[in-house]
């Protein structure tokens, strides 16, 4: 299972997930065929793959490629974390998963709750430094997005619970491997 940390640094941008995939499944890959593979601009690959060369998954592949059309590839650290994203894009795919569906939170949210059910205080204090707002928005977008299922306990006062609904269950086994 990737670790907490792993998991918040891969909720930073929303093209994290599918550049580390793609560079896994490749065995690296040219700037341009990320580009065109993936659809996104860009300014925007500029900055996931400034986000991963910080985070060491991902660096340029040395003594490969023109300075002006270089190629990146997985460091060792970056190999087991694209693997995973390569097993969460399959998963992503069969059950047909909207990228709504998993906004910025949406991983480390997954990642706790695999453990059990958990209370909003309990998910807010573990994901900290996420604010109450941002972790109340994206439970509601994953739970309309069916990943997280949402019940209340009947207790005094009532106390709601979140868990995995079965997509997001599928979606934290792809992370565990």
């Amino acid at each position: 299972m990737i670790g907490p940390q792993s998991l918040k640094a891969l909720a930073t941008g929303r093209w994290t997930v599918p550049v580390l995939a793609l560079l896994a499944e490749e065995k690296g890959a040219r700037f341009a065929r990320l580009v065109g593979a993936l659809g996104l601009p860009r300014d925007s690959l500029v900055r996931t793959l400034g986000h991963l060369t910080a985070l060491g998954w991902a660096m340029r592949n040395p003594g490969h490629g023109h300075p002006l059309r270089p190629e990146y590839v997985l460091t060792p650290a970056g190999e087991e974390v694209g693997a995973a994203c390569t097993r969460m894009m399959a998963v992503r795919r069969r059950l047909d998963i909207a990228p709504e569906s998993l906004p910025r939170w949406s991983l480390p949210i997954i990642g706790r709750l695999d453990r059990d059910w958990a209370r909003f205080t309990d998910l807010r204090n573990a994901l900290a430094p996420v604010t109450p707002r941002a972790l109340s928005l994206n439970l509601q977008q994953m739970v309309a997005g069916r990943m997280v299922a949402r019940r209340v306990e009947e207790d005094y006062p009532p106390t709601p619970l979140y868990g995995l609904a079965p997509a997001g269950r599928a979606l934290a086994e792809s992370l565990a491997g």
